[in-house]
């Protein structure tokens, strides 16, 4: 970029007067400089009041978006040093949005004028009593000028920085910032960079690094003699200076680490500089990290191949030699590591596991290497600490994985190892790395894997005693590192068993032989129940990784396959000679039997005995109606034991099938006598369906005849629905017949049961599926049962609706409206607070409720019971109707859309939404396109007024006021009024993106298959011929056809601009595909008022859309829509281009060159960016979802992980006298 003066080291003079306070008859920034500061304090001074923050703050960014000239004068005044340390760093930021967000506003001159002073401020902060985040800060600002004015500055100053950074330690430092900066926009993703610029500084970086890495390494190595040198002098102040440079310089290395290249990183000799490091306290962390970044690179194919190994070998042997340090130290004086040591542990196994997992072909060439790797990788796996043993998990999850997605018939036929041991290992080093590590792999590293594995299933409990592990708990459970740690476990079992099966099935019985214990104890400490669940979920594990089905197993070789079966069915008989009755116990033991499900299908004859088994655990515990003591639970262990009927039914598959009349006459021998409760009969009912399934469709039309007769004869009596379903006074009546109340729960949960588990499987992905299906032939087997089913339960449904409308509602007893109120289980999913329920506070229908129990309240009861018809009730028809045809020329539409809508004006936010998830979508998504009219639009019309009204107050409310105004029933809640609040946000939440949903499905492309995409219609200019009439599109496109109805249509419209108002990206994101549909259909259609909508208000809504700071996750996809209007619309209709001038800072000429800019490119994502660059400089950088990627890049402490032992140098650091160089010491 041209300059009209060179860049110097001599600050001009009146930037002179303004940084040294001189007065200056043109500056006029001092009133406004001393506003800012107090707007500063009043932000951070914690006693000011609300209204007051609000207020400086707004003030601020007035100052901010206000005229660029003042904005620099004023942050000039605010970074003077006889300023306050927060009100300089607030100045020194605002000099940061400057530069980063308003720089072009400057001339060029100005530029030049800023870049000097900017470079001058240096001169400021070095100091050694000056605080470390001001260093920073004003580097961050230096290095931002450089990365916005090109690499000619960069050049210019790289001589003056080497000979800054010669003056002194503290000099030093700031110049290892500077040089920590520069490449922040490459390492840190910035839209604003794309193309062009970004490749230029690149570019520029890359060319500089003969000068940047040699100046690093010579830093690093200067500094920390001297460090060494003035501790030994007992200088400590001094050496204290010298630690924050190789600090800084470590920072600095770590930012080129991400990117240069690694043979530059080895030549200048950065790589065994920081490995020299490692053996020092102070400096450990920081060098690890630089190698855990290198490690995590893969080989590039652009540089020579042997120097790029021969690197990452040397790093390999230094990570090597700390490990091997570290781990010899734990086995023999594990006492004497404190938790700094093993914080530096945590990071080196997590670098060795990057250097695995990406470059293992560096390491494979040394067969004794490449053994003595895998044993450490395997001490870390049996390393009691749980955060190292959780990264060798991660690297054996790598190693072991990919080969067992292609694994060999010959490597799963059979255990033996190809290598038997590392050093029967021959062949050249070619064929090893052909093989893969998989050579070095032996039994016993397998073994070893499977036992430390089945260990650690357990968790940390209050039962827990003292154990040689630190066991995984919930605590850990909660940070992210740890939140799939025991998926990750169980994959990784998965994976072995599948590669050993023989290996696998030994291991796991002798686990479960000691967790087991004494078999014939008749009772269990807590702690065994726990070891004893975490064996069964390893046994699940490995059963369904060598019999999952895929194939494999029935290639298995013979011998392995005996041995397989011997070891199976050596458990299978332990299992069945347990004598265990205590309801806990009877649990576990059914859960291990139906965890040998996939087993019994490739070994039917099991299976008699294991349903046998099953019935006699049932028929050992007693029907207690009454539970005085918590811990008689035999009612819920019998549900539990039924449904491993259902589980053994999925997995056997057709192993089940000549047993099921013998299960049918147990099943009714056991009613008869009165020992099998309705929930239990309900289950068993549901195996019966799921054995069906595997047999085709008569076979199931003939088990559903025989379960659906006896309910039919009941369901479809006049008598029950003219008492108690003929208006809503009717239910009052029942709930005083509390066990005729439980009869019809379980008749509506088992007509769900039968839609689920009936027919074949349905594909997901098309919403018309049924519908084709049925036009082929096929009959669903419940599709002649939807006409007796359904009238009841519309009725039951609509006068349970109806309890909540006025003027009856008011009439209900007390103990109704009570029950009217939402669940204890409600309320903790709202807060987020679901680990903390207690067996006896989860929800309604779990089956255990056929009638009052004993000590619950009639209230709860009727409370679990409404919940239970809702979410049953709502979920069957939803299933009803992915049969399509069947369902939808079976009922009378409006007999649905009276019982689901009569009463949607009363309804709570959580009834309305699980209604519409449950029910209204799919009657959406599979009704054909001939009854669009009778059925989608009668459900829509009355869903989108009342919702648009609702969400509409409740926004607004929240928005306003701070609280959400919902209609929901919380009862009576204990605990603040701050958790009512949480609560109706949630629910205001969950609301609004359930009707983003519901529009996301009328967008979807199996729903709108005649509707062209953009591509299709073809360029701009073009599109003209190509328009249609809407109505073509009303067969074709549900979109198009909701279009048509404007009853419908308009309060959809209205929600869809209002939308982007409210602050909730997640709903945005899921409104984002209807918008596009909309847009489609203005282009492909000649109807002007969709024109005018889509180009005026859905244009504006997005835009306004942009200024929340949330919707930045979805911004891309907003731009995206932004452009698609402009650029389809523009040359139709006036309004985008006026919807764009009216935006407060856009100007005639910049709309000119934005379309010149426009028509010169016909990149997609070329156009985005431009329309992006518009959109901020037509709102002054207001619209906050873009301008927030922009300020990504927070000065914060530049390591990559927030480290509580770290070394922070600053104020905190400076109060101790102790620099900490314990190598030394």
């Amino acid at each position: 970029m041209p300059r009209t003066e060179p860049y110097s080291i001599h600050l001009p003079l009146v930037l002179l007067r303004v940084l040294e306070g001189v007065p200056h008859p043109k500056m006029a920034a001092e009133p406004a400089a001393a506003s800012a500061a107090a707007a500063i304090s009043a932000v951070m001074d914690w006693r000011s009041s609300l209204d007051a923050r609000n207020a400086a703050f707004a003030y601020l960014e007035s100052v901010k978006s206000g005229d660029v000239r003042a904005l620099a004068s004023t942050s000039l005044l605010l970074v003077r040093k006889d300023q306050a340390s927060e009100i300089r760093l607030h100045g020194f930021k605002m000099l940061q949005h400057l530069v980063r967000l308003r720089w072009e506003e400057l001339s060029v001159a100005e530029r030049n004028e800023f870049a000097n002073l900017t470079i001058n401020l240096l001169s400021e902060v070095i100091d050694p009593r000056e605080e470390w985040a001001l260093k920073s800060q004003t580097a961050a600002l230096v290095a931002e000028v450089v990365r916005r004015e090109g690499v000619n500055l960069l050049n210019t100053l790289l001589p003056s920085i080497v000979s800054l950074s010669n003056s002194g330690p503290v000099e030093a430092e700031v110049v290892a910032m500077i040089l920590r900066w520069l490449p922040e926009d490459i390492t840190v993703h910035n839209e604003d960079l794309e193309g062009d610029k970004r490749r230029a500084l690149l570019r520029g970086l890359t060319e500089a690094l003969p000068q940047i890495l040699p100046l690093l390494y010579s830093l690093l190595e200067k500094h920390f003699v001297a460090a060494l040198s003035e501790h030994m002098k007992q200088q400590m102040e001094l050496a204290k200076q010298h630690v924050g440079t190789v600090t800084a310089v470590l920072n600095a290395v770590n930012a080129y680490a991400e990117w240069a290249p690694v043979t530059d990183l080895a030549r200048y000799g950065l790589i065994h500089g920081c490995g020299s490091l490692l053996s020092y306290s102070d400096f450990r962390l920081h060098a690890c990290e630089f190698f855990k970044v290198i490690c995590q690179r893969r080989r590039p194919v652009d540089v020579a191949i042997c120097e790029y190994d021969a690197a990452m070998s040397n790093i390999f042997q230094v990570l090597m030699n700390i490990s091997q340090d570290f781990l010899t130290k734990s086995r023999m004086q594990p006492i004497a590591i404190d938790e700094n040591e093993y914080e530096f542990a945590v990071c080196v196994c997590e670098t060795v596991v990057a250097l695995g997992s990406s470059n293992m072909q560096c390491i494979l060439a040394d067969g004794a290497r490449t053994s003595q790797f895998l044993q450490q990788m395997l001490e870390y796996y049996q390393h009691y600490r749980i955060a190292l043993h959780f990264q060798s998990l991660l690297f054996w999850l790598v190693v072991l994985r990919e080969p067992s997605k292609a694994k060999s018939v010959a490597r799963v036929s059979g255990d033996p190892s190809p290598a038997g041991n590392s050093a029967s290992i021959g062949g050249s080093s070619t064929e090893k790395e052909k093989k893969g590590v998989l050579v070095f792999i032996t039994d016993e590293i397998y073994s070893t894997i499977l036992d430390v594995s089945f260990k650690r299933m357990l968790k940390k409990s209050a039962s827990s005693s003292s154990s040689l592990l630190e066991l995984w708990n919930e605590e850990l459970e909660g940070k992210s590192d740890f939140s799939n740690y025991r998926t990750r476990l169980l994959d990784l079992i998965r994976v072995v068993a599948s590669q050993r099966p023989v290996i696998a099935a030994a291991n796991i019985l002798q686990r479960i032989n000691v967790v087991f214990g004494d078999a014939n104890q008749a009772t269990k400490s807590p702690q065994d129940l726990d070891a004893m669940v975490g064996a069964q979920l390893g046994l699940e594990t490995v059963v369904s990784a060598i019999f999952d089905g895929s194939g494999d197993y029935t290639k298995t070789d013979q011998e392995t396959k005996f041995q397989i079966h011997r070891t199976f069915e050596g458990l299978l008989q332990q299992l069945l000679s347990l004598k265990w009755t205590e309801p806990s116990l009877a649990v576990i033991h059914g859960h291990y039997l139906d965890s040998l499900g996939l087993f019994l299908r490739h070994y039917p004859d099991a299976v008699a005995s294991v349903v046998n088994k099953l019935f006699e655990l049932l028929t050992s515990l007693p029907i207690t109606i009454q539970q005085q003591d918590p811990s008689n639970n035999s009612r819920q262990a019998r549900l539990q034991i039924c449904s491993s009927f259902i589980r053994i039914s999925r997995a056997a598959d057709k192993a089940l099938l000549p047993h099921m009349k013998n299960i049918a006459d147990t099943m009714a021998y056991l009613q008869g006598e009165g020992r099998l409760l309705r929930a239990e009969h309900d289950h068993l009912c549901e195996a019966f369906l799921i054995m069906a399934s595997s047999s085709g469709i008569q076979q199931q039309q003939e088990v559903l005849a025989w379960l659906l007769e006896p309910l039919n004869k009941t369901w479809t009596q006049v008598e029950w629905q003219t008492a108690y379903l003929s208006d809503p006074s009717g239910l009052t009546r029942m709930f005083a017949d509390s066990q005729f109340m439980w009869s019809i729960y379980h008749t509506v949960t088992f007509f769900e049961k039968a839609l689920k588990r009936s027919g074949t499987k349905k594909s997901t992905t098309a919403p018309q599926a049924a519908t084709t299906t049925a036009a082929t032939g096929y009959l669903h087997p419940m599709s002649s049962h939807l006409s007796w089913i359904l009238p009841p339960l519309l009725r039951l449904l609509r006068c349970i609706h109806a309890l909540w409308a006025e003027p009856f509602a008011q009439s209900l007893t007390g103990e109704i409206k009570a029950a009217k109120s939402m669940t204890i289980a409600e309320q903790a999913s709202l807060l987020g607070e679901t680990s903390k329920l207690t067996k006896g506070q989860v929800a309604p229908a779990d089956g255990l409720l056929d009638v009052q129990r004993e000590g619950e309240s009639k209230e709860n009861n009727i409370r679990n019971w409404l919940r239970g018809i809702r979410d049953s009730g709502y979920n069957l028809i939803g299933l009803a109707a992915t049969l399509g045809e069947a369902f939808f020329r079976c009922v009378e539409g409006s007999s649905v859309t009276l019982a689901l809508m009569e009463n949607m004006q009363v309804m709570e936010f959580r009834h309305l939404r699980q209604l519409m998830h449950l029910a209204v979508v799919p009657l959406v998504k599979y009704c054909p396109a001939d009854l669009w009219q009778i059925w989608t639009v009668n459900l829509l019309q009355p869903i989108f007024v009342h919702c648009q009204q609702a969400l509409d107050y409740s926004w607004s409310s929240l928005l306003r006021e701070g609280r959400a105004k919902v209609p929901d029933n919380f009862g009576n809640l204990s605990g603040s009024a701050l958790k009512v609040e949480v609560m109706e946000e949630k629910l205001l939440r969950d609301l609004t993106r359930e009707v983003c949903s519901l529009l996301w499905v009328l967008a979807s492309p199996g729903l709108n298959s005649g509707l062209p995409s953009l591509e299709q219609l073809g360029p701009a200019n073009r599109i003209d011929s190509s328009v249609k009439d809407l109505e073509s599109f009303a067969s074709s496109s549900l979109t198009g056809f909701l279009m048509l109805n404007v009853s419908t249509a308009l309060p959809a419209l209205k929600i869809t601009v209002e939308v982007f108002s409210w602050t909730d990206s997640e709903a945005v994101t899921k409104l984002v595909p209807f918008c596009g549909a909309l847009i489609h259909l203005a282009v492909a259609t000649n109807r002007a008022e969709l024109r005018q909508f889509v180009g005026k208000d859905l244009f504006s809504s997005i835009i306004q859309g942009l200024s929340v700071e949330l919707n930045a996750v979805i911004s891309a996809e907003l731009v995206g829509l932004c452009r698609e209007i402009y650029i389809y619309l523009s040359d139709k209709d006036p309004a985008p281009k006026q919807v764009l001038l009216s935006l407060p800072d856009m100007k005639q000429e910049d709309l000119l060159a934005f379309n010149d800019s426009l028509s010169k490119t016909a990149s997609p994502k070329e156009q985005k960016q431009h329309m992006r660059n518009l959109l901020l400089l037509a709102t002054g950088s207001k619209l906050r979802a873009l301008a927030s990627q922009k300020t990504t890049n927070v000065i914060t402490n530049v390591t990559t992980r927030n480290r509580s032992t770290v070394a922070h140098y600053g104020p905190s650091a400076e109060e101790d006298d102790h620099i900490g160089l314990a190598a030394l010491s």
